[in-house]
């Protein structure tokens, strides 16, 4: 029998709950590669449990939203995304401490960032809906309250919740009449790992630059890096 003590006192210091059944909670930090490399003592890996808990995630944010905030359907979805997404959910775990709990192959322990940070996202959801299963709704929700939902302040502050792009265009209509453009200036890595970097021009005027793994994540950020500057000069 495998000894997941250490996984048991994680759950109560870090997580605050006493697990019913321990193996939940060691499912949703196994990796499918786990599972591939050690079929003879892993048998499950989370991506059930992330399925699960991301629908309990997206209904407890919701229901946050719905009961302390009047506004429109419309932004209450873009507030839910900005809490939801990929990004949000990962720093969460890492503040969690997930990471030393993953179980990955060897493989996928010497991955990529962008994979690594996909991994702890996904995981944070298989622990939510670990943490369903075992105890109920009301635990689920108070883990993603303490863990996650508080830091809806700040997005609101930062206005992160917003599409840089559109918040981007609107600032520039209303200041100078024109549209943005953008363009790749570079592009690095091979086909399955590329990195872009675009830039945004305004009036044939450089005001931006970003970088991501595809087109559309490099607009995103050169959009954020123009706004940056415009709100400076407010």
């Amino acid at each position: 029998m495998q000894d997941f003590s250490t996984y048991k006192a994680f759950a109560n210091d870090q997580v605050g709950i006493e697990f019913n059944d321990i193996q939940l909670l060691v499912t949703a930090f196994t990796h499918r590669s786990y599972v591939n490399e050690h079929k003879k003592t892993a048998k499950e890996h989370n991506e059930r449990l992330e399925f699960l808990g991301d629908a309990v995630l997206e209904l407890v944010v919701t229901e946050h939203l719905y009961n302390n905030f009047a506004e429109p359907e419309g932004v209450l979805t873009n507030w839910r995304s900005a809490l939801v997404r990929t990004e949000s959910i990962g720093a969460a775990a890492v503040r969690c401490g997930f990471e030393p709990f993953l179980r990955l192959s060897r493989g996928e322990k010497r991955g990529t960032e962008r994979a690594r940070a996909q991994i702890l996202a996904n995981s944070f959801e298989a622990v939510i809906g670990a943490i369903y299963l075992d105890q109920g709704y009301e635990a689920a929700k108070e883990f993603i309250s303490a863990n996650l939902l508080f830091t809806f302040d700040t997005i609101l502050e930062t206005g992160s919740w917003q599409d840089p792009k559109s918040s981007l265009q609107e600032v520039v209509q209303s200041k100078v009449g024109f549209t943005p453009q953008y363009k790749v200036l570079d592009e690095q890595g091979p086909d399955h790992e590329k990195t872009f970097t675009v830039g945004v021009y305004v009036d044939g005027k450089i005001k931006g630059k970003g970088t991501g793994p595809s087109k559309q994540a490099a607009q995103v950020a050169a959009a954020e890096s123009a706004l940056k500057k415009y709100r400076k000069t407010k």
